[in-house]
């Protein structure tokens, strides 16, 4: 794919929000206005992929799931980049569920819903489906609200992965083949210094891991 002229979405969390980058420009998809794009960023701090079972938290975050914003994105675009999952693990409180879910009552349900979304309102662009990152603590077996987790970081990463190939759509696994991974001291030290939100440094790789799989799209 040829990225000058592309217009690209970006849905996502806090770290596509930027969340823990000291220069905004650097952000990873804000990097891609050097190659020509058009870009928006639909990333909110702290949302989830599915919304909130139970366990309310906060009203702007529990209501503001991903496909909920559908609606209010542009127009137009070419490209629809999906970056997500980590706080569904991290905070969230949906049963993961099972491949046949359509509803958002459960994480599958919720992925289904989101791609056929974004399929339906985008018909002709080319949706891309980032995974998570590492993240500290991606095994543990309570989250912070002290709920009893139902699966670690890759168990949804997997089922991120599991759905989108479903609909045929492009994975960047960056939980997999990204180097960023804060359980590496010096890779936190570097990239990621809180844990979980990359900074400048850790933008820059995901912006050159999306630029590459993008370009052989």
């Amino acid at each position: 794919m040829e990225l000058k002229n592309k217009k690209i979405l970006f849905l996502g969390d806090s770290i596509t929000e930027g969340i823990g980058v000291f220069d905004p420009k650097n952000i990873y998809w804000k990097r891609l206005e050097q190659d020509g794009c058009e870009v928006y960023s639909y990333g909110v701090s702290g949302t989830r992929i599915a919304p909130q079972a139970t366990l309310k938290i906060d009203p702007r975050i529990d209501d503001d799931y991903f496909a909920t914003r559908i609606p209010a994105m542009e127009p137009g675009a070419d490209v629809i980049v999906v970056f997500g999952g980590t706080n569904d693990y991290g905070h969230g409180d949906t049963a993961l569920g099972f491949m046949e879910d359509r509803t958002t009552d459960t994480f599958y349900g919720s992925l289904h819903c989101l791609y056929l979304s974004l399929q339906e309102k985008y018909p002709n662009a080319k949706i891309v489906v980032m995974t998570p990152l590492h993240r500290d603590n991606e095994n543990m077996v309570y989250n912070c609200f002290h709920v009893r987790m139902v699966g670690n970081l890759e168990t949804y990463v997997n089922i991120i992965k599991e759905v989108a190939e479903s609909y045929q759509l492009p994975i960047l696994d960056l939980y997999h083949d990204c180097e960023i991974n804060p359980n590496i001291q010096s890779h936190k030290e570097r990239y990621v210094p809180d844990g979980l939100h990359p900074n400048d440094n850790g933008h820059e790789i995901i912006y050159n891991c999306l630029k590459n799989f993008l370009k052989q799209l």
